[in-house]
């Protein structure tokens, strides 16, 4: 799906597509070069000319946009959803992001323990321009950002120059507000926060657009909360697109989820899942799948198929694994759980470990599942054989396209469940979690994401 984007979109670093090259070439001797450009302050496209007299080459590079540049500062606590959904939405769109640690390390473990490595310190941020600053909330992630004294510089120094800031969840409360950068602006927050904020500017909106401030609820609404960010920054057909490829709908809060040949996932025990990652894996199935089934106290172990705990996922975030593979699978699981991601797809179904521990599950019909690309997976090793889907894949590389539910974004036959992935997974944890414990369980849980998940399974 990635690749169906245009060049803005998926490189914004790649301006070939974009220039208007014209050239006479002689002899291949270059003695002198210049180049010649407008101020970079000024922040606007410009107009590259290359000279080489003595090789009479003269080349034309059009109109070059400068990336957008875009800071989201993360520590101890931070809600890992919410980070990792600012960074991938908007490298989407085409920002520059660099993802901050207010720690003394790169290594920041979010609230619900995904590891995130982070770019660069902060520190290194201190005088950089950038058009954007986007905070993520999680408790204590948004007291740590308010304690940075270098970020607090930083989002002040923003708002006086009335460039564009944000903050969701329990950052407008937490952050924003002790830094007196909520006078006179209409601001929203998580509702546990949200007497926090000021009485008569406080709104009970998924998104607030104040001025250069916007503002959101937590980290069901961390997609909007994004993309008004990338409309901001680049437009509304930019965003749409973003979106359309993120599977975002006007009713994605209300989603078809069916289930066939219902059977019962309840169990005696705290459940165990183990989610095999690798470099190319999606990052906002990643997080989003550790993220909510561990809001719902279940015992999750994500595992790199990498010779190192740390992998690169699909849009450049790198996560710090639980463990490798070989070593997670000496233990039992009651649920394997792939993500999807393309490359980081081929990567899974290459292992010979995961195609074992999947065997081991069909013949024991234990539970298992994959959004997105990663239902080839299963596909590929029989697993989905006279299963229904929620994922069409060509008959060549993937299930079916009778075993597809049309229209469904998360499908459950009997002990496997499939989703679309991307914007759909909190529907796929959350149709988990309702499955192992019961839908009031998974309802809590969406309330504690702001998220509105009606959950009633209809079956087919």
């Amino acid at each position: 799906m990635i690749s169906s984007l245009s060049p803005t979109l998926t490189e914004p670093r790649l301006i070939s597509s974009m220039c208007s090259i014209s050239a006479t070439v002689a002899p291949p001797s270059l003695h002198s070069i210049s180049l010649i450009h407008s101020p970079m302050k000024q922040r606007k496209a410009q107009s590259l000319r290359l000279r080489a007299s003595s090789a009479s080459l003269s080349i034309d590079v059009g109109v070059v946009p400068i990336p957008k540049k875009v800071l989201v500062p993360i520590g101890y606590g931070t809600e890992e959803i919410e980070a990792v959904v600012l960074v991938d939405v908007l490298r989407r769109a085409g920002a520059d992001v660099t993802l901050a640690s207010v720690e003394q390390k790169l290594e920041v473990e979010g609230s619900s323990g995904t590891k995130l490595l982070a770019d660069v310190l902060i520190s290194k941020c201190a005088e950089q321009v950038f058009d954007l600053v986007a905070l993520p909330g999680g408790m204590p992630g948004a007291v740590r950002l308010r304690d940075c004294g270098v970020l607090e510089k930083i989002m002040k120094r923003q708002a006086e120059e009335k460039r564009l800031y944000g903050a969701i969840s329990m950052a407008p409360a937490m952050t924003l507000l002790p830094w007196g950068l909520l006078t006179r602006k209409k601001t929203t927050g998580h509702p546990a926060f949200f007497g926090k904020l000021p009485t008569f500017w406080a709104v009970k909106t998924n998104i607030q657009v104040s001025g250069e401030l916007t503002t959101s609820r937590g980290p069901g609404t961390s997609f909007q909360f994004a993309l008004s960010l990338a409309n901001q920054l680049f437009g509304e057909t930019t965003a749409q697109s973003v979106g359309e490829l993120l599977l975002l709908r006007d009713g994605y809060q209300n989603p078809k989820i069916e289930e066939v040949n219902s059977i019962d996932w309840s169990l005696n025990h705290t459940p165990r899942v183990l989610m095999p990652v690798a470099n190319g894996s999606e990052e906002v199935e990643v997080v989003t799948i550790a993220d909510v089934l561990r809001r719902a106290k279940v015992d999750v172990t994500v595992a790199s198929v990498e010779r190192s705990l740390r992998i690169t996922a699909s849009q450049g975030t790198k996560i710090v694994t639980d463990k490798l593979i070989g070593e997670a699978a000496e233990s039992a699981y009651d649920l394997i759980l792939l993500p999807g991601g393309h490359a980081g797809s081929e990567r899974l179904q290459k292992s010979k470990v995961i195609k074992k521990l999947l065997k081991e599950r069909q013949e024991a019909g234990r539970i298992y599942g994959a959004t997105n690309s990663s239902s080839t997976v299963l596909h590929k090793h029989g697993l989905l054989k006279e299963k229904r889907t929620a994922v069409y894949v060509s008959d060549t590389d993937g299930p079916a396209s009778d075993q597809m539910i049309e229209g469904a974004e998360v499908v459950i036959d009997g002990n496997v469940i499939t989703s679309l992935g991307l914007a759909t997974v909190t529907n796929f944890s959350l149709a988990i979690v309702s499955k192992l414990f019961g839908h009031g369980r998974a309802r809590s849980v969406s309330e504690g994401l702001v998220h509105e998940y009606r959950g009633n399974l209809k079956a087919s």
